[in-house]
């Protein structure tokens, strides 16, 4: 069952169930982003589960995410959505809620222990130091990838679901022999084969192209060598720049946001304890006992099984656990809290020492005073100018004589595509905004202003349109002749290659063909299909060989030139080789089998709580504008096929 399990871990359909998970979680392998968004309608509905706007948004800016990673550039949701990508994935969830629903419903429903087992076996959650499940370790892990705790719970519970309902089909699933008897005849099969190899050598280098050739050649290949439009702005920043002055603070604002941040300046109380936390209130109150007869929280939670965790000097609110924060500064120092029931199970803590609050004092305080409000200064300058500028755009000054009067700068950038791709094919690391404005003004044309994330103001000018091109004959001619010359000795190899196998096909034997062409003839008996022959022999003899019937010709490309050979011989696989294989493939075959069946039964499921999503509600909650094609009512998922 364990094998089963893990084969079932491994499949497809369960990465395909997972890839959120996957993709939203760091500590089990990715990285990710949370944006916001508003609407009452529920994207997906499958059951009493549901996604609503800003879950979907959520879930689907960590896609974005990750794309972005593997492209090495900005994607947009209008990207996205121009792939498709948002109804995979809404079609795709949708499948996954569904079917969750229908098994929650069916009594597949795993304990809380199994739930709170797998959250201490993650390592994020461990201190690396002392090696225990770590509380705030565990809080900070989840706010970072904008998840909470009942988040991670569900979707562990949705795993578990998920694995025995898997782990069950698998143990009940099995191909008949007959499957593998087929694909084991199929890999020990051997064939007999002759072939020769037509080299460069044999047809000559083509000639140097001509013009016309070369035009031809441009003209025939134009959307691989047609250079994007690229585009010129000059950009109108209003914070000030890197080399000017830092904004002045007095002693007075100083002194005043010291008396107005003083007691949040203040170091809070610290305390220093151990927490030992049990599935069960009966432990817990065992644990409890033990410790307040005098035993150390070492020894308990040796002879409980569990990692104590050692807290040193801890605020409050670095305690991710409201109750067990709660119990611990509410007790006195050396005492031993009662069994609190917390979010992990039920915890008990025994208090060390006590650090009282300490204030902090002005000079210890002045340096992130200082920077705090120099910051708001800057800002504050920048919306000043901000205001400026579109007072004098309003009384009728162009871009440039409104950023001088509101004494903002000016900066030229480079060209850019509307992919956000520079001239050396770098990314263009600006805002999507610009970008998208630049490319919706003509030439000489001023936007207004832009509003961009973390209150960012841009204005900008365009300047230059250089337009989507073919390369330049005389400027490029080196690479195109190159790239042409390629082409056509290629093409003179596969020509002379196909005029000697149409020679055999008419039945003239291949060894006299190789020899009139200058080749040599290679023969090989019993071929067996598997890596050492494709090693020795070569992809394209192995794919040929193997391609055809008895006594057909087949070409191809090798290594050294194009194939042209014949297929003398097919033997059958020896029953006593192969038998031995039917077992081997046996195992594969079942767990394609049962992939396909749990498929089916995720359709099955998603159909019997009538899951369905919104396409539009979906555009909406992305923000993108639906197209004419796009559907504007829910639609059910449809069922994998």
């Amino acid at each position: 069952m364990i094998t089963l399990f893990r084969n079932f871990a491994k499949s497809k359909w369960a990465a395909g169930l997972f890839a959120l998970l996957i993709l939203s979680f760091l500590i089990v392998g990715a990285q990710s982003d949370v944006f916001s968004s508003f609407g009452p309608k529920h994207v997906i509905d499958a059951g009493d589960r549901s996604v609503d706007a800003q879950r979907f948004r959520a879930d689907f800016e960590r896609v974005r995410g990750n794309l972005q990673e593997q492209a090495g550039r900005p994607v947009s949701f209008e990207d996205m959505v121009k792939e498709n990508i948002h109804v995979q994935f809404l079609e795709s969830r949708t499948q996954q809620l569904g079917f969750l629903a229908w098994a929650w419903d069916a009594g597949i429903r795993p304990g809380k222990e199994l739930v709170l087992k797998e959250i201490r076996r993650i390592p994020a959650f461990f201190n690396q130091v002392s090696g225990q499940f770590d509380q705030d370790m565990y809080e900070q892990a989840l706010a970072q990838q904008g998840m909470t705790s009942e988040m991670l719970e569900q979707d562990l519970r949705d795993q578990y679901v998920a694995s025995q309902f898997g782990a069950g089909v698998f143990a009940g699933a099995r191909v008949p022999r007959i499957y593998g008897a087929l694909l084991a005849g199929q890999a020990m099969e051997t064939r007999d084969g002759r072939w020769f190899t037509v080299t460069p050598a044999m047809v000559g280098q083509a000639p140097a192209p001509t013009d016309a050739q070369l035009t031809a050649f441009i003209n025939e290949n134009a959307a691989q060598f047609r250079r994007p439009e690229f585009r010129k702005v000059s950009l109108v920043l209003f914070t000030p720049g890197p080399n000017d002055p830092r904004p002045a603070v007095t002693e007075e604002e100083i002194q005043k946001r010291y008396e107005f941040r003083k007691d949040s300046l203040n170091a809070p109380e610290k305390r220093t304890f151990v927490v030992l936390t049990v599935p069960t209130k009966a432990a817990a109150d065992k644990i409890a006992a033990d410790l307040r007869a005098g035993k150390t929280p070492a020894e308990v939670a040796a002879a409980n099984r569990i990692q104590p965790g050692d807290y040193a000097g801890t605020p409050k609110a670095a305690l991710g656990d409201p109750a067990v924060a709660d119990a611990v500064f509410a007790a006195a120092a050396g005492s031993v809290t009662n069994p609190v029931q917390g979010r992990l199970g039920f915890s008990v803590a025994k208090i060390a020492s006590i650090e009282a609050a300490k204030p902090v004092t002005l000079a210890e305080a002045r340096s992130a005073l200082v920077q705090e409000l120099q910051l708001e200064a800057v800002k504050k300058v920048a919306y000043e100018r901000v205001e400026a500028f579109e007072k004098a755009r309003t009384e009728g000054k162009n871009l440039t004589d409104a950023a001088t009067a509101a004494g903002a700068r000016i900066i030229s950038m480079p060209a850019f595509t509307q992919e956000g791709q520079l001239e050396n094919g770098q990314p263009f690391n600006a805002p999507r905004q610009i970008i998208d404005t630049a490319y919706g003004l003509s030439k000489g044309g001023e936007s207004d202003l832009i509003t961009a994330a973390e209150g960012q103001y841009f204005a900008l000018r365009l300047d230059d349109i250089a337009p989507a091109a073919l390369p330049d004959l005389k400027e490029f001619r080196a690479p195109l002749a190159q790239a042409w010359t390629q082409r056509e000795n290629a093409r003179r190899l596969s020509t002379k290659a196909e005029e000697l196998a149409e020679r055999v096909r008419k039945g003239e034997d291949i060894a006299k063909v190789a020899a009139s062409a200058g080749a040599q003839l290679n023969t090989r008996a019993g071929v067996q299909q598997n890596r050492e022959a494709q090693e020795q022999l070569g992809e394209g003899v192995l794919r040929g060989l193997f391609g055809q019937g008895k006594g057909q010709v087949f070409t191809g490309q090798g290594q050294a030139g194009f194939i042209v050979g014949s297929v003398d011989g097919v033997h059958p696989a020896s029953p006593a080789l192969a038998a031995p294989l039917v077992e081997q493939v046996r195992p594969r075959l079942t767990q394609e089998l049962a992939n396909a069946m749990v498929e089916q039964s995720f359709s099955a499921g998603a159909a019997r709580v009538k899951a369905k999503n919104d396409p539009a509600a979906a555009l909406a909650a992305l923000g993108v504008e639906a197209s004419p094609a796009a559907p504007a009512a829910p639609a059910p998922a449809p069922a994998k096929k």
